[in-house]
């Protein structure tokens, strides 16, 4: 926005000049950025970059077009008049005003915590979204929506800096693991909420003791693979199905930056539970005195489906090195899975059981890998689904001339013996 900045005054005496100063380093410096010289009737700005950014609307008032948060802090205006008594002596006077810039986020993002992560079959597990808006001042509030519908949580202080140095692993152990035992009564409640195709439906999280805050193009597998349907992990969780009123727990952080903006890290934890929080619609909202408006993103929770796996060389030949990799899901999976790799019924080219990676590579490959079976898992704490491809291997005309050469030498010198004792014989 434009901003005023007025110089208010009372004289009878004869005007010398106006000079405006922004006061910098806690009133140690004051840097002088418009002159009205009354004398000549002039005005001219003191601003490094000649830029003009000032203008001197009267003799006493300043606008600034397009301030900045770079443009907040203190001003002052000094007014110098002629002493009466000797009519060459300036009398000097001044005053000062406080310019507070505030300035919306510029940017908002989501992300699950400690990812990627392994899928839990038969053990809870706390789940953590992180929303972070930057570029705000003063801080802005920030809270979590899920389908659409304020979540109601409780609200616990972040671990010091200190703490959480210790080790991620430690510090998320430390946090209690929000988890109740149900009984059949509950369980029961909980496989209610699944609609008749088995997708969860919306969460009801309505509790008055709690605190509120605020396409992918189609695959097609290469000549040199065979793609095998993709083996989904069966989703039951007898022994841990939660409450369908989970507990949410909020914890938000501010970090000063040093432009005058705050980054602020809002974190919402609870127990995931894969059966109705799949397809889970997220939203952190952001509300700040500059935006008419709240800012949102939003994301959806999803386990991986149908891995596309790609192969390169697409006609594989002895001695090459194969890369096979993920190249994207029938859908938009969060958070970001992990990708595990294996040989079916032996080891990788390398002797090692597992690899882990969006991509798999087999250096120089042999001829007994011909036929072999590779599968790729990939998973994160909503599921884990497997695809499966197969490796052709073909023959390498380059490597098969080389290796023949010495038979052909030695049969050719072994014929051409042979007919020359026929020969004497006759």
């Amino acid at each position: 926005e434009t901003v005023t900045l007025k110089c208010n005054f009372k004289t009878d005496g004869r005007l010398r000049e106006i000079v405006w100063y922004r006061v910098t380093d806690g009133g140690t410096i004051k840097q002088k950025i418009f002159t009205y010289d009354a004398m000549f009737n002039t005005n001219y700005s003191h601003m490094e970059d000649y830029r003009r950014r000032e203008d001197l609307v009267y003799q006493s008032t300043v606008r600034l077009p397009e301030v900045r948060i770079s443009d907040n802090g203190p001003y002052e205006c000094h007014v110098g008049i002629y002493d009466r008594a000797t009519r060459e002596k300036v009398v000097l006077a001044s005053g000062n005003v406080f310019l507070t810039v505030m300035s919306p986020p510029n940017n908002i993002s989501v992300l699950a915590e400690n990812t990627p992560a392994p899928f839990s079959r038969y053990q809870a597990q706390n789940f953590t979204l992180v929303c972070t808006a930057k570029g705000g001042k003063p801080a802005p509030s920030v809270y979590f929506k899920r389908d659409g519908e304020l979540i109601e949580v409780i609200s616990y202080t972040e671990p010091s800096t200190s703490e959480r140095a210790a080790g991620s692993a430690g510090w998320r152990g430390a946090r209690p693991l929000i988890s109740r035992d149900l009984d059949e009564t509950k369980l029961q409640r909980s496989l209610s909420l699944l609609d008749p195709e088995g997708r969860s439906a919306r969460l009801y999280t309505e509790s008055p003791q709690r605190v509120h805050t605020q396409g992918q193009q189609a695959y097609e597998p290469s000549p040199a693979t065979e793609v095998i349907p993709e083996t989904v992990v069966s989703r039951e969780f007898p022994r841990w199905v939660h409450s369908t009123d989970p507990l949410y727990y909020f914890s938000h952080t501010q970090i000063p930056q040093s432009d005058g903006s705050v980054v602020v890290q809002a974190r919402l934890t609870w127990t995931l539970n894969p059966q109705l929080d799949n397809d889970a619609l997220f939203s952190c909202e952001v509300k700040h005195p500059a935006l008419s408006m709240p800012m949102q993103t939003e994301i959806t929770l999803a386990s991986p489906k149908g891995p596309k796996l790609f192969m390169t060389p697409t006609r594989a030949k002895v001695g090459d090195t194969v890369r096979i990799s993920v190249q994207g899901f029938q859908n938009e999976v969060f958070p970001e899975p992990l990708f595990t790799w294996t040989r079916v019924g032996g080891r990788l080219l390398d002797g090692s059981a597992e690899r882990e990676g969006r991509e798999l590579i087999l250096e120089r490959v042999p001829a007994e890998l011909n036929g072999s079976m590779y599968r790729c898992t990939a998973q994160n704490p909503l599921g884990s689904t497997d695809t499966h491809t197969r490796l052709i291997v073909f023959e390498n005309p380059s490597m098969m001339k080389n290796t023949q050469n010495p038979n052909s030498k030695y049969f050719m010198q072994h014929s051409i013996s042979t007919m020359y004792e026929m020969i004497r014989h006759v």
